[in-house]
């Protein structure tokens, strides 16, 4: 019986004092995006960047598709994981403005896993692989920015002008876009 109760009271003993050097315990946030970040797939046409190395729960996508409407594009998309994470999605937003019927002019992205078909089972992979995916097949039938989506559904050659037109950087309609070709 003596030595139980040294055991428990060395246990608390140490819980007690502070960590050395200094260090917090991790989050399960940080925890899954660790687990996450070193499982990541990306494939050719995406790249991450980290601002702050030692911060995993905020970072950069940059996609550069390859084909589609989109290619030669340059698109960097903003990750900021929350202390919910898994059980909440990232809260990600495009910071290129891009003439998109699934992107608005803020930057919200309409991609139906970051939203209400979120589930904790799903990675930092599957949305990088949906973000993609939404440059090769744009979604006219969800949209954000309705204007785009209707040019999509009725003249798909106009629309292809109008992504050319607003990623060589110029006037799409009213609205002014940046160039972003890589």
């Amino acid at each position: 019986m003596i030595k139980l109760f040294s055991l428990k009271q060395q246990k608390k003993d140490g819980e007690s004092s502070p960590r050395s050097n200094n260090q917090k315990k991790a989050t399960a946030a940080q925890l899954r995006i660790t687990k996450d970040i070193n499982e990541l797939n990306l494939p050719k046409t995406c790249n991450t960047e980290f601002p702050d190395a030692d911060d995993l729960l905020s970072f950069k996508l940059i996609i550069c598709p390859d084909e589609g409407f989109y290619r030669t594009g340059r698109f960097v998309f903003s990750f900021k994981v929350g202390p919910n994470y898994p059980h909440e999605p990232p809260k990600v937003k495009c910071e290129t403005q891009v003439y998109h019927p699934n992107i608005d002019q803020q930057g919200n992205v309409c991609l139906n896993i970051l939203r209400e078909d979120w589930k904790p089972v799903l990675t930092i992979n599957s949305i990088v692989y949906g973000l993609q995916y939404l440059f090769l097949e744009p979604n006219p039938e969800d949209p954000l920015n309705k204007e785009a989506a209707e040019v999509l559904t009725s003249n798909r050659r106009l629309f292809e002008q109008n992504v050319q037109k607003a990623m060589r950087g110029g006037y799409v309609g009213g609205t002014y876009f940046d160039r972003c070709l890589k």
